[in-house]
């Protein structure tokens, strides 16, 4: 029997990290990272790697599929943790190797390269890759043999009958597994809703090259900086079209660096122009790659949109190309971007008008199918995606006749016989919240989620010598209009009441905590928040005390003081 313990990617899309586990050792596949949309200053959060402790599992090693950021990104923080051997292909390597260098782990990580078709062994596992189509280079699904038989996890995948690099998806091997028998199947649900064909690359670059032959002004594609195949072909346009290559963004910069280092994008010098350089050329014979396809703030599209890219300019009779899927929760960013680019006299082409100017890198349903078909599985455990997709990839194997499936989230063990699989344990799971390098505590994110949603308020007590009291309350996001003056001028009155009525030789700090609690029931009463409110009490001329003398409040208007906001 093994146990497969799903930490990340199974009930949501993304931040994809699987343990496999036999005889008290334990295989990561995958070990990614997700993005918080709540704007409270998170940059990354990767899945909590505590649950490999209590288990008592050795960690032998992660292999990863591909090089997307949510199967590769939380490698670093792994590792500071768990020293362990971490294999991968080629390109999917050469990211990480970025990745581990921006967190000074490079230098003690052991990195080793797969191959399709060249199995390996770590620890008592041995695994397989087998390559596979998707929207980078260099992917591959797994075929890893255990005590309980053949696991084949496909990663991301599609059947592409026409990638740009020509590295088809190895359909023939996918038959001879299951020719030879598979336990279990975990597959890709992530477009499981959607039917029909899904598409090719290549028929992406037909529709890229006509759009940039067409026109008469600078062109700028905004897409997913890991297409690497998407780069291969806008490489090959240009030099069609007479253009040069220009890179805007951070993340096109370092995958197209990557990816040449790597041989997967033949590009020659002289087709890339320095992004410094691109105001100095005819508009004509530009082709520049963006980031922020998603409408993300600070990445080279929104700049571009609002006239701030300290390189390049769009200006009227240009044409932008949004080149990639709108992801749900996305659309008034990028429609916000749309229309700057609209005002400043620039064509939009987005899939609305052009459907042929992007296709996913998942399999649909059609594909879903096919796998399923191709490797007969007895068992079967959908992943990558919300619990609805899940749900609706299982229902898919049981209609196919597959005889034992079970959907899974986070947290929650599966165990695997040569014929069955079943719940077991919840081992529970968890999220680690990171931000300039550091986790942030959930203490931290609620305190920021309560700022953002109620704002802060500050209350400063000080008391003389001779005990008499003076009150000082100004805010942050509660209010800014006529009523705020009057609302502070009440929670300073508030305060004297609350400090009138304390016991005659209350501490300092339940001085302070009476007057926070006064001013939030004022903002409640009036303004219907209550505001994260801090408060302090200082004694003047003397030191404060645990038992210090009785105060004498005063009712006079206070001292003048900032305008609150």
């Amino acid at each position: 029997m093994i146990r497969v313990l799903p930490l990340g990617g199974l009930g949501e899309v993304g931040m994809n990290c699987m343990a496999i586990e036999q005889r008290g050792e334990a295989l990561l596949v995958d070990c990614g990272v997700t993005f918080d949309d709540r704007g409270l200053g998170v940059d990354v959060i990767h899945a909590d790697f505590a649950p490999l402790d209590r288990l008592g599992a050795h960690v032998a090693g992660v292999v990863i599929t591909h090089g997307h950021e949510d199967h590769i990104g939380a490698l670093p923080y792994l590792l500071k943790r768990h020293d362990v051997p971490v294999y991968g292909p080629p390109y999917a390597l050469g990211l990480v190797r970025e990745r581990l260098e921006e967190h000074e782990v490079l230098e003690h990580a052991r990195l080793v390269e797969t191959a399709p078709g060249r199995a390996f062994r770590l620890g008592s596992f041995e695994v397989e890759p087998i390559r596979v189509t998707h929207s980078i280079a260099d992917a591959t699904a797994l075929a890893i043999r255990t005590d309980a038989g053949t696991v084949v996890h496909t990663g991301d995948f599609k059947f592409d009958d026409a990638p740009p690099d020509g590295e088809d998806i190895d359909v023939d091997r996918f038959r001879a597994l299951g020719d030879a028998g598979v336990t279990l199947l975990m597959s890709d649900s992530t477009n499981v809703d959607v039917e029909g064909a899904t598409g090719s690359e290549s028929d992406v670059g037909h529709v890229l090259e006509r759009l940039v032959l067409e026109a008469e002004g600078a062109v700028v594609v905004a897409m997913f900086a890991s297409n690497v195949h998407r780069l291969r072909l806008l490489g090959d346009i240009a030099r069609a079209a007479g253009r040069k290559i220009v890179l805007l963004g951070r993340g096109v910069g370092t995958h197209a660096r990557v990816a040449r280092r790597a041989g997967y994008l033949p590009w020659p010098d002289e087709l890339v122009l320095p992004d410094g350089l691109a105001r100095e050329r005819p508009r004509r014979e530009i082709l520049a790659i963006a980031t922020g396809s998603q409408g993300e703030a600070n990445a080279a599209l929104s700049r571009l949109a609002r006239g701030e890219h300290p390189s390049f300019e769009v200006t009227a009779g240009d044409r932008v190309i949004l080149s990639a899927r709108t992801i749900p929760g996305n659309e008034p960013e990028v429609h916000a971007i749309m229309g700057h680019l609209i005002r400043r006299g620039v064509e939009v082409v987005s899939r609305a008008t052009e459907r042929g100017i992007h296709v996913s890198g998942h399999a649909h349903r059609p594909d879903q199918r096919r796998m399923i078909e191709l490797v007969r599985p007895r068992c079967f455990v959908p992943v990558h995606g919300t619990i609805h997709h899940l749900t609706r990839h299982a229902a898919l194997a049981r209609e196919m006749g597959v005889p034992s499936v079970a959907v899974v989230e986070n947290g929650r063990a599966v165990e695997v016989t040569r014929d069955r699989v079943v719940l077991g344990e919840t081992f529970g799971s968890g999220r680690v919240h990171v931000w300039a390098g550091r986790e942030v505590p959930a203490s931290v994110l609620r305190e920021r989620a309560a700022l953002a949603q109620e704002g802060a308020a500050f209350c400063v007590v000080t008391v003389d010598a001779a005990g008499r009291v003076e009150v000082f309350v100004s805010t942050r996001g509660v209010a800014d209009d006529d009523r705020a003056r009057e609302d502070v001028a009440a929670a300073e009155d508030a305060v004297r009441r609350a400090l009138a009525d304390a016991p005659r030789h209350a501490t300092d700090e339940a001085l302070a905590e009476q007057a926070r609690l006064a001013v939030r029931r004022t903002f409640k009463q009036r303004r219907g928040v209550k505001p994260v409110t801090v408060a302090r009490v200082h004694r003047l001329g003397a030191l404060a005390t645990t038992t210090p003398p009785p105060l004498e409040t005063s009712q006079a208007a206070p001292a003048p003081q900032e305008t609150p906001t």
